[in-house]
């Protein structure tokens, strides 16, 4: 399980961010070549470790749950981390456990490991056979996804520590195209945007992975998303100096022309350390 992850999500500790969970794996899937039958057993192994972290980990308050997903050759590995209580030293072989999902990791992975990271918390590492997956680690070998400047790293956590708010860093950039649509539009419907809104953010995201891999900075995109009623706040990082506005002019989709300009609410660049930040303001207004 030494595969870099190609995906990497960021999240409060809440039921509803299990979903882009499962989402995100989904759309590793279709990058991959993963078996659908393969990717339902992952994804409900991986649900069941999101659910200890939202239901265990931090004894009714908020925390963070970060989760990590990479494709190596043949295999797929999922990291569900959190910083709460931890588990017990010593987890039990039967059915004492019952009740918290690990009988169920353990009979879909392969390979299934437990740790506690440093500064507390489980860390659940689980190996699955996936034939005929493809290996992404080398591509996103360059950088690996989560690293970011200070100053970067302190706008993405402050977003992360929103209810209803996601990171999700992804490697290679070229991934984020099969990702980041589905992802989106998790958020786009906690807004309760129409669901012509709906539309345009899968569009809108559609215009970001196409036009944005010349822009950033390093091999890896990381998105944060903020959903309000009516209302999705989304900042596109990191981005060479100069390039977010390339990215606005340049952002046409089956010739419909600058889809940034015409279906966002509001757009502006933010310098964040050494690099830019695009950020894009949605709203749905309608009833």
């Amino acid at each position: 399980m030494a595969t870099l992850p190609n995906v990497v999500l960021d999240l409060p500790n809440r039921p509803e961010n299990v979903l882009p969970v499962r989402e995100a794996l989904t759309g590793i899937a279709a990058a991959t070549g993963l078996d659908p039958a393969d990717l339902s057993d992952i994804r409900t192994a991986a649900t069941e470790a999101c659910n200890n972290v939202v239901l265990h980990a931090y004894a009714g308050e908020q925390g963070s749950m970060e989760v990590e997903i990479g494709a190596g050759h043949g295999f797929l590995a999922v990291v569900v981390r959190d910083h709460g209580v931890g588990m017990p030293p010593e987890l039990p072989a039967g059915g004492e456990e019952t009740g918290i999902g690990l009988p169920v990791i353990r009979a879909l992975a392969r390979h299934v490991e437990f740790r506690e990271p440093p500064g507390g918390g489980t860390e659940v590492r689980m190996e699955f056979a996936a034939p005929g997956s493809r290996d992404l680690s080398s591509a996103a070998a360059s950088k690996q996804p989560g690293a970011s400047s200070d100053g970067e790293a302190a706008l993405y956590e402050q977003s992360a520590n929103h209810g209803s708010s996601a990171t999700v860093t992804i490697a290679p950039a070229g991934l984020a195209r099969a990702v980041l649509p589905r992802v989106l539009t998790v958020f786009a419907a906690r807004s309760h945007f129409t669901t012509d809104r709906v539309s345009d953010a899968v569009m809108l995201a559609d215009a970001i992975v196409a036009h944005g891999a010349g822009a950033i900075a390093g091999s890896s995109l990381r998105v944060s998303l903020r959903a309000a009623p009516r209302s999705l706040a989304i900042e596109v990082g990191p981005l060479e100096p100069g390039r977010a506005h390339e990215l606005v002019a340049e952002s046409d989709v089956q010739g419909l022309g600058a889809i940034v300009g015409k279906l966002t609410d509001g757009h502006e660049v933010l310098a964040r350390g050494s690099h830019d930040v695009l950020a894009l303001r949605l709203q749905d207004p309608r009833r």
